[in-house]
């Protein structure tokens, strides 16, 4: 295939024809698709970075009931990525389930336009004041919100592996091209949240909710158009099993009939087929490790004796330890969802209870401050790549410069730093409260909104490390046949994030009520005890970290045997991570 010109991993086009390498994928087609996740990501964060002022100011919902709305909304929107992904890796493809999944999207933004935009759909209002949401009302907007997040499943975990399908493994030029691609499809879905933030808030703040909401409504049609003027350079992988879950079914029955048998003192023993049938088909040996060595017996020969089945084979097993090793990242991921889950809620109720004049007839919506997590991101990605990267891939010679598990460990750090940050702020904040007998509800607090300028920015940087690390990480430590699932560890853990946020927030708030005593989240924010609650981010942040810092140091990196082309010579290559203590440098 390779003196034919096509691409080495078996990628075909849309009418299942090899590709030519030279006149599909890499970094060309993927232009069309970073143009369709910046607007998508317009439309998503143009919904959540306002919606808790939509909910509080329109709908008239109190402060607690708001915040578990839109955490459940979110939570809702990045859970839903888990059914998409299944059915791409089991029955569509990512190809059919991005586009049935784009419409339904598309669906949700139309009717929620309608719902902010139309008389009858809408609370009524007169001299600035609106009255309670009907029944329907209420249930016309919350259905076209859940659509949003029903869409929204079938596109994120495929449009980012679709992305990194664009590039060949087994060229060696393309894999190294791959190594940069998170970090920039990251940096135009910064660019759409940018935006949002800056441009789509103001305007739904002043100029009304019907615009703001139908501009990013429109760039998501124009952005789909714009993805299917790419079909023709599409690579789009071929499914090498039918049904990749129903393998780590078969080793977790497999092991479990086999718990009694004694395994042999060598890996080598155990049941695997040899190297020539992984290349000849297409698929990637990997090579066995010592983790979670109970699933090992899985593979035992003699466990099959007496039927015509063979045992699973090592590579099975191991793509069954990979699942479990990140199972076992994915669960120390979960507190630093839930301090990002802040940006759109307590954050910016917190921002609209301070002095948002910027001269004297400019005032900043407080929901715009989020923008600077988003500049943090883009002026961070790049210096990240060009000058972080290469500094210490000369240092350390991997040729990301450092683990995947040891970006997202620096992200975790800068977040612990910055929800330090916020709870020194909040105590200012209620030192100036106290000072000034600030106590009514929409009395001003005389203190800028930039003094939240830190925390934002700080969680902006960190994101550069942690969010795009960990994206990257479940999508390359993923079994083969299980990528786009592999991402949903990534979507899951932060829409677990904001369900334990909301959690949290009604039970923090019910407890601290108890016997006539001042909630800490209450409905007026200037007679509440936030900063008790930033407190409790604080500690349960940093034992977080330290668990973390456990688990990464407990993980092995996939190692897998594929056939790499260098100028059209054949090598063996393994993957890019291997070293067995994850904090090694």
């Amino acid at each position: 295939m390779e003196a034919k010109g096509y691409t080495q991993d078996g990628t075909v086009d849309l009418q299942g024809r090899p590709v030519i390498a030279s006149k599909t994928g890499k970094w060309r087609a993927c232009a069309f698709l970073v143009g369709y996740e910046a607007f998508e990501r317009m439309a998503f964060y143009g919904v959540a970075s306002n919606l808790v002022v939509y909910l509080t100011t329109q709908l008239h919902e109190d402060n607690v009931s708001s915040v578990r709305n839109v955490n459940n909304w979110s939570g809702s929107v990045w859970m839903t990525p888990i059914l998409g992904a299944y059915i791409a890796d089991s029955y569509l493809g990512r190809f059919w389930t991005f586009t049935v999944s784009s419409l339904i999207y598309v669906l949700g933004m139309v009717l929620l336009t309608m719902a902010v935009s139309l008389k009858f759909l809408k609370p009524t209002c007169a001299n600035g004041v609106c009255n309670k949401a009907s029944t329907s009302q209420i249930a016309f907007f919350y259905s076209a919100l859940y659509i949003i997040a029903v869409g929204s499943g079938g596109t994120k975990p495929n449009i980012s592996t679709f992305g990194a399908d664009q590039f060949d493994d087994f060229n060696a030029k393309e894999k190294e091209l791959k190594v940069s691609f998170f970090n920039w499809w990251m940096f135009s879905s910064f660019l759409g949240a940018l935006f949002a933030t800056l441009g789509l808030v103001y305007i739904q703040e002043n100029l009304g909710w019907g615009l703001g909401y139908g501009i990013p409504t429109v760039g998501l049609l124009l952005s789909l158009f714009i993805f299917y003027i790419g079909t023709p350079i599409y690579r789009h992988k071929v499914r090498k099993s039918k049904s990749p879950a129903r393998d780590l079914i078969r080793v977790l029955i497999a092991a479990f009939k086999n718990r009694k048998l004694t395994l042999p003192t060598q890996p080598s023993e155990l049941h695997e087929l040899e190297l020539q049938h992984y290349s000849s088909s297409g698929k990637r040996q990997v090579h066995h490790t010592p983790t979670f060595s109970f699933l090992d017996k899985a593979a035992i020969k003699e466990g099959n004796m007496g039927t015509t089945r063979p045992p699973c084979t090592v590579t099975q097993v191991e793509g069954t330890k990979l699942v479990f090793g990140m199972i076992m990242i994915w669960l120390v991921t979960l507190i630093p969802s839930t301090i990002w889950a802040q940006i759109n809620t307590l954050f910016v109720k917190q921002g609209t209870t301070l002095d948002r004049h910027l001269g004297s007839s400019f005032r900043i919506p407080a929901a715009s401050l989020g923008s600077f997590v988003t500049l943090s991101m883009l002026l961070s990605v790049p210096m990240y790549d060009r000058y972080f990267v290469p500094l210490m891939r000369r240092k350390t010679g991997n040729p990301r410069g450092i683990t995947l598990l040891q970006r997202i460990g620096i992200g975790f750090m800068l977040q612990v730093i910055a929800v330090a940050i916020a709870y020194g702020v909040e105590l200012r904040r209620m030192h100036v409260i106290r000072i000034h007998q600030v106590v009514g509800p929409k009395e001003v607090v005389p203190m800028s909104i930039f003094w939240l300028l830190p925390q934002y920015v700080l969680i902006g940087i960190g994101d550069v490390f942690n969010a795009i690390g960990l994206l990257e990480f479940f999508y390359d430590q993923s079994p083969e046949d299980m990528q786009s699932l592999g991402t949903t560890f990534f979507t899951s853990g932060i829409g677990v994030g904001n369900f334990l946020n909301s959690f949290l927030v009604t039970v923090v708030d019910k407890i601290t009520r108890r016997g006539g005593g001042k909630s800490w989240i209450g409905k007026n924010l200037n007679d509440t005890h936030l900063d008790y609650y930033y407190g409790f981010l604080l500690v349960i942040s940093a034992l977080n970290l330290g668990a973390f810092l456990w688990a990464s140091g407990k993980y092995i990196y996939k190692r897998e045997n594929i056939e790499v082309y260098v100028d059209g010579v054949q090598v063996e290559s393994k993957a890019l991570d291997t070293s067995p203590l994850a904090i090694q440098v």
